[in-house]
């Protein structure tokens, strides 16, 4: 089977051709990062006009270099939610344009459901059942995958995301957006057990890190410890926060695998001290080109969910989660 993914959720828009013979054929991103570096954050309209001028020329570059022609398509993977409403609607319908035009089938793929999978593509002989924790920008959750490719939510996160709080503390110390490199860069100059931050929810499966946030500020403002200092202690409590509570959840439900996918899971303190604490278990990270949003893993998806033949009809929509392959 050869499927094309589409993703254009937040910032990026991707396109990949995706075979199930010879693996990734192309894979193009086109990123608006240093776009709305200019904002300090994500535009959502100006994000939705860089999708749509980006969109068919991406396609058409992807198309020539991964040597198919459009009728070997078998099916068209998008990502139809979550995500900024106005970006999802470009893909969204950009696929069913050309799932129209193509007479092939569009297949609507969970976001969060690429990025687990997304794993898959980096270590082969990976499969399911095991444990997920998503972290990005916009979500910190965990899930639990069976065998039949079942998603269940076991806990998130109840006000910022993971990526939200790096951003946010960059942002506090004069940074840059995106903030995560900018973190984990000064973290390395800094001791990482100075400052004991506080961590919420303590033995529970879910996450907040507001109260992190608030301390990180107020610890910035008092002026008593270097920026090095703090961005290394801060980094590691929200990376043992997320081992501890991860590594809990797969002794509970009994799973020996563990996968860590989205854009933060590229941190380099995230992945030491996972692979620190993992003791009997096995933890597996997609290379760090597969953690951010792409249409490599969205095409990956449509072809681990093509046999429960749940496509997209021309009334199908962006963000509607009742048409959504992988998690409800």
């Amino acid at each position: 089977m050869i499927a094309l993914g589409i993703e254009t959720s937040c910032d990026e828009t991707s396109i990949a051709v995706y075979s199930e013979k010879e693996g990734t054929l192309s894979s193009k991103i086109f990123s608006q990062a240093e776009i709305h570096a200019n904002f300090g954050g994500v535009i959502p309209e100006v994000a939705s006009r860089n999708h749509i001028q980006k969109i068919q020329p991406l396609y058409e570059e992807c198309m020539k270099e991964s040597g198919i022609k459009e009728k070997d398509i078998d099916i068209i993977g998008v990502t139809n939610a979550p995500g900024l409403i106005g970006a999802l609607f470009v893909g969204v319908s950009f696929a069913k344009g050309l799932g129209y035009g193509l007479n092939k089938p569009v297949m609507p793929v969970h976001h969060l459901a690429g990025h687990i999978l997304s794993a898959e593509l980096s270590y082969p002989d990976l499969k399911p059942p095991y444990t997920a924790l998503i972290i990005s920008g916009g979500h910190t959750h965990i899930f639990d995958v069976d065998k039949a490719l079942n998603f269940t939510l076991i806990g998130k996160t109840i006000d910022d995301a993971a990526g939200e709080v790096f951003d946010k503390t960059a942002r506090v110390m004069g940074g840059p957006y995106p903030g995560g490199l900018f973190i984990q860069n000064m973290a390395k100059k800094g001791d990482r057990l100075k400052i004991k931050f506080p961590v919420a929810f303590k033995n529970e499966p879910r996450f907040s890190f507001s109260g992190l946030k608030t301390s990180v500020i107020n610890t910035i403002n008092k002026g008593e410890y270097s920026y090095e200092d703090i961005a290394a202690s801060f980094q590691y409590t929200v990376a043992k926060t997320l081992a501890e509570k991860v590594f809990a959840v797969a002794e509970s439900m009994k799973r020996d695998k563990i996968v860590v996918g989205g854009g933060v899971a590229a941190n380099e303190e995230i992945r030491k001290v996972f692979n620190d604490l993992k003791a009997d278990k096995s933890v597996f990270f997609p290379e760090i080109a597969r953690c951010t949003d792409n249409g490599e893993m969205i095409a990956y998806a449509a072809t681990r969910f093509y046999k429960f033949r749940k496509f997209l009809n021309y009334s199908g929509s962006a963000y509607d989660t009742k048409h959504s392959i992988g998690i409800l």
